[in-house]
């Protein structure tokens, strides 16, 4: 089957076109696609709820909105900034030993960085661990070591078939094939510690995105599903019957998720609603999936 077709359209004008791939399985087999599973891609801020398993199993203490802030990807809301903070001082760490960037829009401190979350939740498991927090970020420290080992485990590949690189905020990414990825999500839960890790994530959709963000928005739509957002187009989810999806933009362009997720899942036509607005508010056009 042929990659999923999303169109943004300028009044009566096609302006741009992108191209999704989709994949969904159950009981370890593919049971629905659009263009190619196999397709390679980092999972980027979609590992975050697998990179939380650790944090899930040696901090008894965690409360639930600190759990779903590890797994997110957030706006440096009030709320999200608060649970961020009472993680960072709970590992005990302090800011200054978050080693993340500033970004550009954003309150100029670590905290505000939309990994913040994740960072935070990395110390707690470093403190647990008798691990060093300086270097945490780097390849070579015993966390990412073990953050490999988890993302292999949920997938079921040797950590030797799993590309890596450097990931947005600083850590290690890893590469999978869209199948893989999908799978991995319907392990989560039945992973040591997953339980708990999609229990958060559950309790607090707002925590994991924002307000109109796919991941979040799909989760209040599916009550029972988890899911998160990645960069460059990338979502993976899974239901609570044990359906795990991947879907990735090929173009990267995160405009396309929304109305592919909704043609490949058969969600609420409003949930696939993306305007095309200009400088003043006005919807100008929209972004289609055909």
């Amino acid at each position: 089957m042929d990659p999923l077709r999303v169109t943004a359209r300028r009044g009566s004008v096609v302006e741009a076109v992108h191209r999704v791939h989709a994949v969904a399985v159950e009981d370890g087999r593919v049971v629905d696609s659009a263009g190619n599973p196999g397709l390679v891609s980092f999972f980027r801020s979609s590992a975050k709820p697998i990179q939380a398993l650790p944090l899930a199993r040696e901090r008894d203490d965690v409360p639930e909105d600190e759990l779903a802030i590890a797994c997110a990807s957030h706006r440096a809301e009030s709320a999200q900034l608060a649970a961020a903070a009472r993680l960072l001082a709970r590992a005990p760490a302090t800011e200054g030993d978050l080693e993340l960037g500033l970004q550009e829009g954003r309150p100029p401190t670590r905290l505000a960085h939309n990994c913040s979350g994740k960072h935070a939740g990395f110390l707690a498991v470093c403190r647990a661990r008798g691990w060093p927090l300086e270097g945490y970020r780097l390849a070579s420290h015993p966390l990412q070591q073990a953050l490999l080992g988890e993302v292999a485990a949920a997938a079921e590949l040797p950590t030797a078939e799993i590309p890596s690189a450097v990931d947005g905020c600083g850590v290690v990414t890893f590469a999978l094939t869209l199948e893989r990825m999908a799978h991995a999500f319907t392990r989560i839960e039945r992973m040591p510690g997953g339980a708990k890790v999609a229990a958060a994530m559950r309790a607090h959709p707002a925590l994991i995105g924002y307000e109109g963000a796919t991941d979040t928005e799909l989760m209040r739509q599916r009550p029972g599903w988890i899911a998160k957002g990645g960069a460059e187009g990338l979502l993976c989810a899974a239901s609570p019957e044990g359906r795990g999806v991947a879907l990735k933009v090929e173009d990267g362009n995160q405009r396309a998720l929304r109305p592919a997720l909704a043609s490949f899942l058969g969600l609420d036509p409003a949930f696939a609603d993306v305007p095309v607005t200009n400088s003043r508010g006005e919807i100008v056009g929209e972004v289609l999936a055909e």
